[in-house]
């Protein structure tokens, strides 16, 4: 029996990786997903199509992660998927270390579109609209989709890795 436990795992078994908790409970309620890698601390990650973030979001809040702690917007390079990212927590009474999950959602360069997930957790209220500035990510169905921290009339969406700044400052009254 000590011969059987010392023998090494093939390559191909050992790069697999075993989905979570959360990608289990999905999986068996027929939500279509495809389980990532964990983070470095091993949280959960979820990736969803646009389509179906509203229905996966509202189970995953019926399963008890009914707190967003984060949304953002993640520039994957020139030419690649923008992502929009969203760090969903369990938080109850009593709990040491909380259970964690994050979903992305890939989206197309060109028309970055989901669904908002305002209706759900309010907290996403400000944070789609800074990916929304920052990255030009469109939030469907969002109340006030608008700026917040670069004017109105700017033109392009300076986290995304591929933007040029403008030529010229506009110097502003400080004193």
């Amino acid at each position: 029996m000590a011969e059987e436990e010392s023998k090494p795992v093939p390559a191909e078994q050992e790069s697999l990786v075993k989905a979570g908790q959360v990608s289990q409970w999905l999986t068996e309620n027929g939500f279509e997903h495809e389980f990532l890698e964990p983070d470095k601390n091993g949280v959960e990650i979820i990736k969803v199509e646009p389509d179906v973030l509203l229905p996966i979001a509202t189970a995953l809040y019926a399963y008890g992660f009914n707190y967003l702690q984060f949304q953002s917007g993640i520039d994957l390079g020139p030419g690649q998927d923008l992502v929009s990212a969203y760090h969903l927590v369990k938080v109850s009474d009593n709990v040491d270390k909380p259970e964690e999950v994050r979903v992305k959602v890939f989206l197309p360069r060109e028309n970055p579109r989901v669904p908002s997930v305002y209706w759900i957790w309010k907290t996403a209220d400000w944070q789609e609209r800074e990916s929304y500035d920052m990255y030009g990510i469109i939030y469907e169905g969002h109340p006030n989709l608008k700026r917040i921290l670069m004017p109105e009339d700017w033109v392009g969406w300076p986290l995304r890795k591929d933007y040029i700044s403008p030529d010229f400052y506009e110097l502003q009254d400080a004193y």
